[in-house]
C-alpha cells in the first residue's frame, strides 16, 4: 500500500471511515494484520510525531474490531480491504496513567492467567495453543508521573517481551523514539513500523476531509462566511491541510481558533494559517491582540498538570507562580484566549478522593475494598472541575517554549505547598496530595519532600511510588526508603488512607524510625494499632504470648531448673495470682527458632510437634517493650482460660493476612496484610498482637475500635480458623 491508494479508494466509491476520515493505506495494513493474512507481520508499531493522529487511527480500527461498534458503522460503504474480520475483539488494555506492572496485570487478568509474578506471564502466554491478539494504544500517556518516563519502561518491560512471544499478535501505538527499540530484535518480516508522517503512509486528502468536516455547519460549526459557502469551505480546508503538513493537531487547533474567534480572520491570507502547534498558539494570541507569551504563561500550569487534570481553583495561583508577576487581569480576560486549547470536565465526587484509588491503580490482582476517606477536599456535591490541554503534544510545545522548565516546576511545587491549609494534608486538595511528588520530581526537589509521614499516608501510593522509584536510591533518605519498601503492599492492597498510615507506622518501627511512627499517632488518623517493637529475625516458625514470674519487682526473671511447664506443649497451667507483696508476672512472647540461634534456649522434650524431636529452641522477648529477656522459657506460663474468656479481641489468620475482631461482636478492628507469608501469630488477652513473618517478629497493641468500616482482607488462600490465642508454639488455636 502507498498513499496513492487513498485516491484509488475514493475513485472506487468507497466512503471514508467515519471516525478516522481517511488513512486507507494504514487501515488496510491493520486489517491484514488482524486476519493474519499471509505475509502480514505479527507485530505492528504505529508511530509518528505528536499530533499525527496515531491514537485516532488505532481507536478507529478498534471500533471495527468491536462487535457493538461494528453494528453502528457503515461497513458496507467502506473499502472491504480496510474492514477486519468479525472475530472476538482483541485485548486492548489502556496504559493511560498506569505503570508497566499495572498494564501487565491487566493483560494477565484479561486472559485468566495463573501467574503470580509478572515475569511468569510471558511464558504462560507462550505456552497457549491458540495465539492471542493484543492492542496497546496511547503508550505515550502511560504512567502516573510524567517525569518518571513510564512509556520507555512499558516498552522495555512489557511490549518487547510480548513482541518476542510467538503466540502474541501485537499492535502498539508508541512515540517515534521508542518504535525501533520495540521492533529491533525481531526477525525480518515479523514486525512493521507504520510511521504516519512518512510519505508512504501520509494522508493529505484525509486531512482535508477532516478540516472540511470540522468547518461544516451541518457538523456543528457556526455559520460564518467561510463555513456556509461549500466552495470557500473546501478551499480553506485545503489551505489549512497544506499548511499543517500532515499534522492533525495543528489543523485541529487552527480550526478551533477560527470557529471560536472568527474576528480578524481572512481565509485568503495564508499568513494567518499555522504550520505547527506553536504557530497555532502564537497566531491565535496575535489575532486577539495579546502577546503570545502571555497565552503560553496562562497555559503553562496545564502543560505541567498531572493525572486527569488541574483543579480549576489551582489554575490561577499556579499561573501567578510560573509567571512571577500579577496575572489576575490576564486570567480574568483569558477565556477566549485559552478556549481553543483547553478542555474542562467534571470529576465525580466519588472519584476525587481516596475512594478513587482502586480505579486509578486499577489492576491490582488482590484488591482490598476500602472505605472512602473523609475530608477529601472536593468541591460541590456533583464533583469538581478539572482543566487540561487538548493534547499532550500541545503541552510538550508549551513546556519546550519556557526558558527554564525546572524553575517553572519549582515555582509550581512551592505554590502547591503553600496551598495546603496549615500544612495539614487531610485538608489539602486531592490533586496536591497525589501529585506534589511528581512536580517536585521534575523540579529535582523530591528527596527534600520525602520526610513527612503525613504526606506518605495521604498521597496516592501508585503516583508516590512511581515518583520515588525515579530517584536514585542513594539520594533517598531513610523515611523514603521505608516508604519504597512498603509501597508494593500499599499499591496491591488499595486500602484507604487510615490503613496506609497503619502499615507505614509499623514499617517505620521495623526500620528503626520510631519518631516517624510516633508522628503518625499525632495526626488525624484513627490507627487500629500502635507498634510496640520489631526484631529482624529470620527462621521464626511460631510465636506465643504468656508471662514469666518475677521476684522482687525489679523486672528480672528468676533462675529456674527447667522443670516447669514448657511452652508449646499444649498444657494450660494457669498463671497463679501473685502472692501478697510479690511482683506481677512479666508479659513476654516466645519465638520458636532454629537451634543455634544466638540467645535461644532449648526446652528438651517439649517440642509440641515443631522440630523433628529433641526439643524446641526458643527466644523470649518482652511483650510490651523492645528487648529480649534472659530467662528460661520453660518457666513461661500461658494465659488462663479465664483470661482468654475475658479478652476483648480474637483473631483469624490466612497465609499472609490477619484480622482482629471484637469478641462480643462481628466488628473487624484491625486488618493486617503482609508482603511475606505469616509464620506465626498470637494475641495476648490484653490485646497485644505478635506476628512473625520471613522478615521478623512485630508486636502491635490493638487500640480501641474506631473506624466503623475496615478494609476487606483478600481471600488469597485457605486460612486457619478464628483464634483467641495461639495455645502455644504449635500454632493451634486454644
Amino acid at each position: 500500500m502507498s498513499a496513492s491508494d487513498e485516491g484509488n479508494a475514493k475513485a472506487a466509491g468507497y466512503a471514508p471511515h467515519p471516525y478516522v476520515g481517511g488513512r486507507t493505506a494504514a487501515l488496510r495494513a491493520l486489517a491484514a494484520w488482524r486476519m493474519r493474512w499471509p505475509g502480514a507481520p505479527r507485530v505492528i508499531v504505529v508511530t509518528g510525531n505528536p499530533g499525527s493522529g496515531r491514537s485516532r487511527l488505532v481507536t478507529g480500527f478498534l471500533m471495527m474490531c468491536d462487535r457493538g461498534y461494528r453494528r453502528r458503522l457503515p461497513l458496507g460503504d467502506l473499502d472491504p480491504a480496510t474492514v477486519p474480520p468479525d472475530l472476538p475483539p482483541p485485548a486492548a488494555p489502556n496504559p493511560s496513567g498506569r505503570t508497566a506492572d499495572q498494564l501487565l496485570w491487566l493483560i494477565a487478568d484479561h486472559f485468566g492467567l495463573s501467574a503470580d509474578r509478572g515475569a511468569k506471564i510471558f511464558p504462560e502466554l507462550a505456552a497457549r495453543e491458540e495465539p492471542v491478539t493484543i492492542v496497546v494504544a496511547d503508550v505515550d500517556r502511560a504512567g502516573p508521573v510524567r517525569a518518571a518516563d513510564e512509556p520507555a519502561r512499558l516498552v522495555r518491560d512489557v511490549l518487547k517481551p510480548l513482541a518476542a512471544t510467538e503466540t502474541v499478535q501485537l499492535l502498539a501505538d508508541v512515540p517515534r523514539e521508542l518504535a525501533a527499540e520495540l521492533t529491533g530484535a525481531l526477525p525480518t518480516g515479523q514486525a512493521q513500523i507504520i510511521d504516519l508522517d512518512a510519505p508512504e503512509w501520509a494522508d493529505p486528502q484525509g486531512l482535508v476531509l477532516h478540516a472540511e468536516t470540522a468547518l461544516d455547519p451541518e457538523a456543528g460549526a457556526p455559520e460564518l462566511p467561510f463555513t456556509t459557502d461549500p466552495a470557500v469551505r473546501r478551499e480553506l480546508a485545503e489551505a489549512l491541510a497544506r499548511r499543517a503538513d500532515g499534522n492533525r493537531l495543528t489543523l485541529q487547533l487552527a480550526v478551533q481558533s477560527l470557529l471560536l474567534q472568527p474576528e480578524g480572520f481572512d481565509p485568503a491570507d495564508a499568513s494567518l494559517l499555522p504550520g505547527s502547534v506553536g504557530e497555532a498558539l502564537d497566531l491565535h494570541a496575535r489575532r486577539l491582540g495579546t502577546d503570545p507569551q502571555t497565552l503560553r504563561l496562562l497555559l503553562a500550569p496545564l502543560a505541567f498538570a498531572e493525572g486527569d487534570g488541574l483543579p480549576v481553583q489551582l489554575w490561577g495561583p499556579l499561573t501567578q507562580a510560573v509567571a512571577g508577576r500579577d496575572m489576575s487581569q490576564d486570567l480574568a480576560d483569558g477565556m477566549l484566549l485559552t478556549a481553543p486549547f483547553v478542555q474542562s470536565f467534571i470529576q465525580p465526587v466519588e472519584q476525587a478522593g481516596d475512594a478513587d484509588e482502586g480505579a486509578a491503580s486499577g489492576v491490582g490482582r488482590e484488591a482490598v475494598a476500602g472505605e472512602a476517606a473523609a475530608g477529601s477536599g472536593v468541591g460541590a456535591p456533583g464533583g469538581r472541575t478539572l482543566m487540561r490541554l487538548q493534547h499532550p503534544g500541545l503541552a510538550e510545545e508549551i513546556r519546550s517554549g519556557l526558558p527554564d522548565v525546572r524553575d517553572a516546576q519549582t515555582k509550581i511545587a512551592m505554590a502547591l505547598l503553600e496551598a495546603v491549609p496549615e500544612q495539614d494534608w487531610s485538608r489539602a486538595d486531592p490533586y496536591i496530595r497525589d501529585h506534589l511528588a511528581a512536580h517536585t520530581l521534575d523540579a529535582g526537589l523530591l528527596p527534600q519532600l520525602l520526610t513527612d509521614p503525613g504526606l506518605f499516608a495521604h498521597a496516592d501510593p501508585v503516583a508516590m511510588r512511581a515518583a520515588i522509584e525515579a530517584v536514585p536510591l542513594d539520594q533517598l533518605g531513610a523515611p523514603a526508603r521505608t516508604y519504597l519498601r512498603t509501597a508494593p503492599l500499599l499499591t496491591r492492597s488499595q486500602v484507604p488512607v487510615g490503613m496506609r498510615a497503619a502499615f507505614l507506622e509499623t514499617a517505620f518501627v521495623e526500620d528503626g524510625l520510631a519518631p516517624y511512627a510516633e508522628a503518625l499517632h499525632t495526626l488525624s488518623f484513627a490507627l487500629p494499632w500502635r507498634t510496640l517493637w520489631s526484631v529482624p529475625l529470620t527462621g521464626v516458625r511460631a510465636v506465643t504470648t504468656g508471662s514469666l514470674p518475677q521476684e522482687g519487682g525489679d523486672g528480672t526473671a528468676p533462675d529456674t531448673d527447667g522443670t516447669g511447664v514448657g511452652v508449646g506443649v499444649g498444657a494450660d497451667e494457669e498463671v497463679p495470682a501473685p502472692a501478697s507483696g510479690a511482683a506481677a508476672p512479666r508479659p513476654v512472647a516466645a519465638f520458636a527458632v532454629p537451634e543455634g540461634t544466638p540467645g535461644s534456649r532449648t526446652v528438651p522434650g517439649t517440642d509440641g510437634g515443631i522440630s523433628g524431636g529433641g526439643g524446641t529452641a526458643l527466644l523470649v522477648h518482652d511483650l510490651l517493650r523492645p528487648g529480649y529477656v534472659d530467662a528460661d522459657p520453660a518457666q513461661m506460663r500461658l494465659p488462663s482460660e479465664e483470661a482468654k474468656a475475658s479478652a476483648a479481641f480474637r483473631f483469624s489468620q490466612d497465609a499472609d493476612s490477619l484480622r482482629v475482631w471484637t469478641r462480643t461482636g462481628q466488628e473487624v478492628v484491625a486488618a493486617l496484610l503482609s508482603d511475606s507469608p505469616l509464620t506465626g501469630a498470637d494475641l495476648s488477652p490484653d490485646g497485644v498482637l505478635v506476628v512473625a513473618t520471613a522478615r521478623g517478629v512485630t508486636a502491635r497493641q490493638i487500640l480501641a475500635p474506631a473506624p466503623p468500616v475496615t478494609p476487606t482482607v483478600p481471600a488469597q488462600r485457605t486460612g486457619a480458623a478464628d483464634s483467641d490465642t495461639s495455645g502455644g508454639l504449635g500454632g493451634a488455636p486454644s
